[in-house]
């Protein structure tokens, strides 16, 4: 399995959780890395990005200022930083590296609710 992600759970509106993703088989500095997410009855969304050159990252407007991705080479790993957390973040949130092509993870679950 190329992308394993891991860090999802229950947590309360308000609440933060970090999300990682361990990539293996593969060259990870050389890909652009994602994290998608989607909700039951939803489409899956592009939540944010991070390029393989300069780590420019982008965001979707709904967790701007409340997510930070990020990257380790070193440890071939991408990690989603979610604080602020609201009811609305539920989903299930998936790690995708791309570079043309795709590889995709089976996903972590995160709920929030009180």
């Amino acid at each position: 399995v190329p992308l394993v992600e891991s860090g999802g759970g229950l947590v309360q509106p308000g609440g933060s959780l970090r999300l990682s993703c361990a990539a293996s088989g593969f060259t990870f500095s050389r890909f652009d890395m994602n994290w998608y997410r989607q909700a039951p009855g939803k489409e899956r969304e592009l939540v944010a990005t991070i390029t393989s050159v300069n780590f420019s990252t982008r965001y979707a407007d709904s967790v701007k200022g409340r997510f930070t991705i990020s990257r380790d080479n070193a440890k071939n790993t991408v990690y989603l930083q979610m604080n602020s957390l609201r009811p609305e973040d539920t989903a299930m949130y998936y790690c995708n590296a791309n570079r043309g092509y795709n590889y995709w993870g089976q996903g972590t679950q995160v709920t929030v609710s009180s």
